[in-house]
This record gives C-alpha cells, sequence and structure tokens, in this order.
C-alpha cells in the first residue's frame, strides 16, 4: 500500500514536469505576438526548455550515486515549483527563456531519478509501470492546448502560475508518501558513475542509434504541429485540436507500448517502431483534407508515443542493479539532448523557406534509411538484447 501510494503521487508528480515541458508549443503563436520575436527565436524558448531537461541528467546521474532516489525526486519538484513562478513573471523574453530553461531542469532532474526508482519498486513489471506512469505524463500533453486556451481567456501566465501551485502540492505529498515507504535496496551497489556508465556503453549507444533521430525529428514535428496543420488550411482551432489528438492517441500508447515491451523483444519492438514512425511521417506529408489528417494524426500520436515506454523498459530492465542509475543518466542525458536541437532546427529550415512537407518527407526517408542498417545489423546479430 505504501509503495502503491507513492507510485500513485509520482504518477501525479509527472503530470507536472510534463506539463511543464509541453505548455511551450501551444503558446509560440503568443510568445510570437507579444514579444515580437520569428519562428526560429519561439522555437529557441522551447528548445531550451528541452536542453534545461538535458543538461542536469549527467550530474543527476552521479548525485543518485550519491543521494536515496526519492530525495532527488522531491527536489525536482521543488525545482518545477519555484521555477514555473518564475517563467510566470517574465516581461521579456530572455527572463522567459531562463524561466524555460529551469523548469526543463526539473523535469532532467525528476525523470533521471523517478525511472530507475519506480524499475526498482516494481521489478517484475517495468514495462507495465513505466507504460502507466508515461500515461500519466502524456495526460499533460493531451489538455496543454485546451488548458492554455483557456488560460487565455485570462493571462497566459495563469498557464504557468497553475504549474508552480500544482507541483508544489503534488511534491509536498510525494515527500509524505515516501516517508512512509519502504524505499528497494537494488541501487545501493550502484555509486561509482563512470564506471557504471562505462560497462554499459554498448546499450547505450544501441539505444542512441535507435531512437535518437526519430525522437529528433518527433521534437520538431509536435512543437510545430499547429503551425503545420495550418499551413494546410485548417483553421487554428481546428489545428490546436490536432496537435490534442496527437497527444490524446498517445494515453493508451504509453500504456500498451509498455506492455507490449515486457512481453516482445525488445531491441525488434524499438525498430519496428521507428519503422512505422517514418512511414507515418510520410503518408502525412503527402494528404490533405481534415478526416485524413484527424486519422493520421492519431495514427502518428500513437506510434511515437509507445516508443518512450518501450525505450526506458529496454534499457531499466537490461541494466543491472550496479549501473542502472549511472548508465540510464548518460543515456537519457544524450537523449533528451538530441531531441532538444529538433525544434531550433526545424523553425530554422522555415524562416529560410523551405515547406514543412519537404522537411518533413525529407526527415522521414532519413529515418527509413537509418532503420533499414539498423534491421540490417539486428539481423546479423550485432546489436546487444
Amino acid at each position: 500500500m505504501a509503495r502503491a501510494r507513492l507510485f500513485a503521487s509520482l504518477c501525479g508528480l509527472v503530470f507536472f514536469v510534463n506539463l511543464a515541458r509541453i505548455v511551450f508549443a501551444p503558446l509560440l503563436d503568443v510568445f510570437i505576438g507579444e514579444f515580437a520575436i520569428g519562428e526560429a527565436t519561439a522555437g529557441l524558448i522551447v528548445t531550451l526548455a528541452w536542453v534545461g531537461s538535458a543538461s542536469p541528467r549527467l550530474p543527476t546521474g552521479w548525485l543518485l550515486t550519491k543521494v536515496p532516489r526519492h530525495y532527488v525526486v522531491i527536489g525536482a519538484g521543488t525545482i518545477l515549483a519555484v521555477a514555473s513562478g518564475l517563467a510566470a513573471t517574465a516581461t521579456t523574453v530572455r527572463h522567459l527563456m531562463i524561466g524555460a530553461f529551469l523548469m526543463g531542469i526539473a523535469s532532467g532532474v525528476y525523470f533521471v531519478s523517478a525511472n530507475p526508482l519506480l524499475s526498482e519498486l516494481y521489478p517484475t513489471r517495468i514495462g507495465r509501470v513505466m507504460g502507466i506512469h508515461g500515461a500519466a505524463s502524456q495526460l499533460a500533453a493531451v489538455i496543454a492546448a485546451p488548458f492554455v486556451a483557456l488560460a487565455l481567456l485570462v493571462d497566459w501566465r495563469l498557464s504557468l502560475w497553475a504549474i508552480a501551485v500544482g507541483a508544489a502540492l503534488v511534491t509536498a505529498y510525494a515527500w509524505y508518501a515516501a516517508s512512509g515507504t519502504e524505499m528497494p535496496a537494488a541501487g545501493r551497489d550502484d555509486r561509482d558513475f563512470v564506471a557504471g556508465a562505462l560497462s554499459e556503453w554498448r546499450i547505450i549507444v544501441t539505444a542512441l542509434a535507435i531512437v535518437g533521430a526519430a525522437s529528433f525529428v518527433w521534437q520538431g514535428v509536435f512543437n510545430f504541429y499547429e503551425l503545420y496543420m495550418q499551413s494546410k488550411g485548417l483553421s487554428d482551432r481546428a489545428a490546436g485540436t490536432m496537435l490534442t489528438v496527437v497527444f490524446a492517441a498517445g494515453v493508451p500508447a504509453f500504456f500498451f507500448g509498455g506492455d507490449l515491451a515486457d512481453r516482445l523483444p525488445k531491441v525488434p519492438f524499438l525498430l519496428g517502431i521507428v519503422g512505422a514512425f517514418s512511414a507515418c511521417l510520410l503518408a502525412l506529408t503527402a494528404v490533405d483534407g481534415l478526416v485524413v489528417l484527424v486519422a493520421l494524426s492519431a495514427v502518428i500520436g500513437f506510434v511515437i508515443h509507445t516508443l518512450f515506454p518501450a525505450t526506458d523498459t529496454y534499457l531499466l530492465d537490461t541494466l543491472p542493479d550496479s549501473a542502472r542509475g549511472s548508465a540510464y543518466a548518460v543515456f537519457s542525458s544524450a537523449w533528451m539532448l538530441t531531441q532538444a536541437l529538433g525544434s531550433s532546427a526545424l523553425g530554422l529550415f522555415i524562416e529560410r523557406g523551405y515547406t514543412y512537407d519537404a522537411v518533413f518527407a525529407v526527415a522521414a526517408l532519413v529515418l527509413a534509411a537509418t532503420i533499414a542498417v539498423l534491421v540490417a545489423l539486428e539481423r546479423a546479430g550485432r546489436l546487444p538484447e
């Protein structure tokens, strides 16, 4: 029961952690108008949130060799509450960028500490637990656009203040739940950060090779998805609905993706997900019309969101107790840094005159070629399971 309460509190906290990263995407139009900036600068605000998410992951991995995981989780929630309040008071672009970066830092600290903790709390059901935890995170993405739309009836800053207050309350409950829970001993042997990470370098490199490019592309796609849908002739409201459809499809995707990751061979499953994503993205660039776009948005949202619990399950179920926190932190840092660059890269291409369809089509073809090479390596037995 004590572990269940802690798990529930973490599901609540991850909701606000992910909302803090996603909330900037539906605010891009507001930032462009209020601060008189271009698409590249707006994309940079989002990129800073994701760079912030990537930057503390290595230091957090080292910290986990010294401090119990649940202490670090509580610290992450505290940082999020303070950083969201800071961003809500922004009066300049620089101030807003600092707030976004710090909100990203909170998420990076959280995921590097919470995911290994959850895998050790429920070692026989890692995929299922990561899927439920991820679904809770994804709910934040689903409500992000309507949440921002509601806040805009008053002031866009209200959305950031709500995150600050919510994060503070849930963090307090997580601290209470953790104080009454007997923590697992699995991570106590993980005390040498560098040695732990180096000992599992093949697993880290394999995971990055499979999912790195896909997550880079996905960052650009979803952060500019509303503007992309507008370029296909949809109204502002319909474009916002499309983003909601993408994220809504991710809620069951996390659950089923984590469950399937427990049952299927992990590397072929990951390769299949990335291959399906590239095919769906290429198809999206070739179609128009509301009904078709709704259907493809739902499929893309489902496919890409199965990638995240499957990736975490592959890492956390494969890595040994003696290196889980250290190696996962290294992978997570590199993975998130790769993702973070996607939004600003796409904004740069769009400002230079390339169309969304052209950029996404090339990205899909590059992903397909990468997966073809990796499938050949997997069949030759060159990728570690």
